[in-house]
């Protein structure tokens, strides 16, 4: 459904320009849930947006290609090459690709209902009244678990509590009936409980429409329970793909190892130091060269990783990663 290859995307800034994605390849299949995971500032949100023509003007795609066919029988387009602000681009969004954001209160209109909100999709990508558009609204505020789904047509964000306006945005995202959601960390500003009630709504959608979704978070205990395949990404690559179970039982990525070693267990030994990795992602101008996480890595080849970018390594079934250790691990 999605298939991304080779994607660049450069942002312009003060002192130079962030590689913000530096030669991505992802694909999603029908109807399954692909987890793109990474520390804060791998650059897993400007991957999406650039999958949603949704970047600031100081942001371009640089080079790649985008390809997505909602149908299987549609000839896939090349998003990269269309118009951002475009009727094609438009199509996609919501009827092809609807996108869940982070935090739904800065998403969100403050000043506009959110029945008027979630109904706009509606009359963006079809030919209805506003009662009708009204109507679909409050079908779907229903759909997504939202009680008195009439009554909260006429409230404002402000006046929803947390994950309330989070069912508003999946709300909608849903609108259309999209083939592919992109969800970018939809539960990190939750907490514990109401953030697996999200899990659950989101795992039920998916179920009852047969839709893909890409997944974006941090968290290794919601790709645990979420995804059925996982690509890893740091500092504007991905550096591993693979089946949850292979990620999980089998990381082969120094990074990726580093990351699974780095959750706190409950059997773990009390008063300890909780296990982390080392150092932090580099400042975006100032990229390590050779391998990107070279300098965190604790089984770096000196002359080598510092000096020359990784190889891909096949490792079969799908399982890839980008790391001169990839031949031992085969």
């Amino acid at each position: 459904m999605l298939r991304i290859r080779d994607l660049r995307t450069h942002i312009g800034v003060d002192g130079g320009v962030v590689r913000a994605v530096d030669g991505v390849d992802l694909a999603v299949g029908r109807g399954e849930t692909l987890c793109l995971v990474g520390e804060s500032g791998s650059g897993k949100s400007v991957a999406a947006r650039s999958v949603m023509r949704l970047l600031v003007p100081s942001a371009r795609i640089v080079t790649g290609e985008i390809l997505f066919s909602r149908e299987p029988e549609d000839d896939p387009v090349d998003l990269a090459r269309l118009d951002p602000r475009g009727p094609a681009m438009r199509a996609v969004r919501g009827a092809g690709i609807g996108m869940v954001f982070q935090e739904p209160m800065s998403s969100l209109s403050p000043v506009h209902t959110v029945g008027d909100q979630v109904a706009e999709m509606a009359l963006t990508h079809s030919a209805i009244s506003k009662r009708e558009a009204r109507e679909q609204a409050a079908q779907m505020l229903d759909h997504v678990g939202i009680t008195q789904p009439r009554k909260r047509l006429d409230d404002y964000p402000f006046q929803l509590s947390g994950g309330m306006r989070q069912r508003v945005m999946i709300a909608m995202a849903l609108m259309c009936n999209p083939a592919l959601l992109i969800a970018d960390e939809p539960t990190t500003a939750l907490d514990v409980t109401t953030q697996a009630q999200i899990l659950d709504l989101l795992r039920r959608i998916q179920d009852e429409h047969g839709m893909a979704i890409l997944f974006i978070t941090h968290d290794m205990g919601v790709v645990a329970e979420m995804a059925e395949r996982v690509a890893v990404m740091y500092l504007g690559r991905v550096v591993e793909t693979g089946g949850v179970t292979e990620i999980f039982d089998a990381p082969r990525h120094p990074y990726t190892r580093a990351m699974l070693a780095s959750i706190p267990s409950i059997g773990g030994a009390r008063g300890g130091e909780l296990p982390a990795i080392t150092g932090s992602v580099p400042p975006p101008l100032h990229r390590p060269r050779g391998c990107s996480f070279h300098p965190r890595c604790a089984v770096a080849v000196a002359g080598r990783c510092d000096e020359h970018a990784p190889p891909r390594i096949d490792l079969g079934d799908g399982h890839w990663m980008e790391c001169v250790h990839g031949e031992e691990s085969r």
